[in-house]
């Protein structure tokens, strides 16, 4: 008898891009078997007219350890979530990992080093304007080194948060990811919203250091109508031989701090932002638009305080994650109850919703691709985003006509229709809305070089 036994599912498969309807065997948190015959356990699920298929991978996240964003990450049917993003990480990888180790956690996390704020904060490099020094750079290089052999599974590049930081601090340490064959985030270094060579740089990484890239949120980026030039910048340096990999939400509106340097006035009257464009998302003035006073207030006294700047274009969006090598994110991050973007809380549901079942711009068996094994091929999860035996049992229940997001601006953290069941590491994290296991997630130490990838 299995420890679970999920029943009369249809089952996704994102190798062999098929379906079928099926059984899955689970024990000592692994997938034993995958069959037709029937199928007995000691937990049973009837999934009868629901999809099932590997446990959805946040390639772009920022939960890090943060229990009630990882909760609505489990909610929307992600198992795995990547943390470090934007140059922004813990220090200490280790430390990080044995927290998670002894105590822990309602999802798998997997992190990225971060340079752009935490790696030049920790060497003296604070003034985003300016580069690192000779030993500043020096001292970085020792510490990604150390995360690497932590099991960092990347690195982060904020370069929009730093704008200041030299080619030669940029590139020195995308080759340590590229001799540990770990992926290098960009979130590109944007001068102004119509700024196409910050991806043109991105690319550059690659060419010159031979690392992959993964080029962070992508609509976010470029999705101001540019996006069909980034695409074609994207596609002609793969035809190069460069694996440039990105990753893209469902929303136009994005969210960060208000004391970013991206929010210097000189800045906002380059893009074109007046306040009004821009929404508070917490702290005392959550939910209301800027006004000048209230901007000037918390750039001054609050600048951690999230913002959203309401930009871009939808049908964006949809052009975007059409791509083969594009995956859906979050860009979730640790908000309390009631404040954040919907991104928190809607984001995997309505892209299943939106490019499968309203929009036809994907099929089923490719949308579940997307979501589960490209994001695993990227970043060396051998063991995850693949629904066959020995497998680890990450997997998620949902009905594919029912799937819903419910979250909006105002309502941010409101939960999603249509996830049935979750099961992590073969344990049931998640039943019909109920968290029954908020210590399922194992850490993802990435501890081995990553090359075998097909460009």
């Amino acid at each position: 008898m299995f420890d679970i036994a999920i029943v009369n599912g249809i089952l996704i498969d994102p190798e062999k891009l098929t379906r079928m309807v099926g059984n899955v065997g689970i024990t000592d948190g692994k997938i034993a078997l995958i069959t037709k015959d029937e199928i007995c356990g000691k937990q049973q699920i009837d999934a009868a007219g629901r999809i099932v298929c590997p446990g959805f991978i946040d390639i772009h996240g920022h939960v890090d350890q943060d229990h009630y964003c990882g909760e609505l990450s489990l909610r929307q049917g992600i198992t795995t979530t990547v943390g470090g993003n934007c140059g922004a990480s813990p220090l200490d990888i280790n430390a990080f990992f044995a927290a998670h180790e002894l105590h822990g956690f309602v999802i798998n996390q997997a992190e990225m080093i971060g340079h752009s704020m935490s790696l030049r904060e920790a060497v003296g490099a604070g003034d985003p304007l300016l580069p690192a020094t000779p030993e500043q750079l020096a001292r970085m290089e020792y510490l990604v080194e150390q995360a690497f052999e932590d099991g960092a599974c990347g690195l982060s590049l904020g370069l929009a948060y730093a704008p200041g930081s030299s080619n030669d601090e940029v590139m020195r340490l995308s080759q340590l990811a590229a001799r540990y064959g770990r992926v290098v985030a960009v979130d590109t270094r944007m001068i102004t919203s119509s700024d196409m060579y910050s991806l043109v740089e991105a690319v550059a990484i690659a060419r010159e250091t031979g690392a992959r890239i993964q080029v962070s949120h992508l609509v976010y980026q470029y999705g101001t109508g540019m996006m069909e030039e980034a695409l074609a910048v994207i596609n002609r340096a793969r035809g190069q031989g460069l694996d440039i990999r990105f990753d893209s939400g469902m929303y136009t509106q994005w969210a960060t701090h208000i004391g970013a340097v991206l929010f210097d006035e000189d800045y906002m009257e380059v893009n074109g932002w007046k306040p009004e464009d821009i929404l508070v998302i917490t702290g005392k003035y959550n939910g209301r638009r800027l006004t000048m006073d209230i901007y000037r207030e918390l750039r001054t006294n609050a600048p951690h305080t999230a913002v959203v700047v309401f930009t871009g274009i939808e049908e964006e969006i949809y052009m975007a994650l059409n791509h083969p090598f594009a995956m859906p994110s979050t860009d979730t991050g640790a908000y309390d109850p009631g404040e954040g973007h919907p991104q928190i809380a809607g984001s995997f549901p309505r892209y299943f919703r939106k490019m499968v079942v309203e929009r036809y711009e994907l099929n089923l068996m490719e949308a579940v691709r997307k979501a589960t094994l490209l994001p695993a091929e990227t970043l060396g999860f051998n063991s995850k985003g693949r629904l066959r035996q020995d497998m680890d049992a990450d997997l998620v229940v949902f009905d594919i006509h029912g799937i819903n997001d419910k979250a909006d601006f105002g309502l941010p953290d409101a939960s999603p229709e249509g996830i049935d069941y979750v099961v992590i590491n073969g344990k049931l994290a998640l039943a019909k809305g109920e968290v029954k296991d908020s210590r399922a997630g194992r850490a993802i130490r990435c501890t081995k070089p990553v090359y075998d990838y097909q460009i």
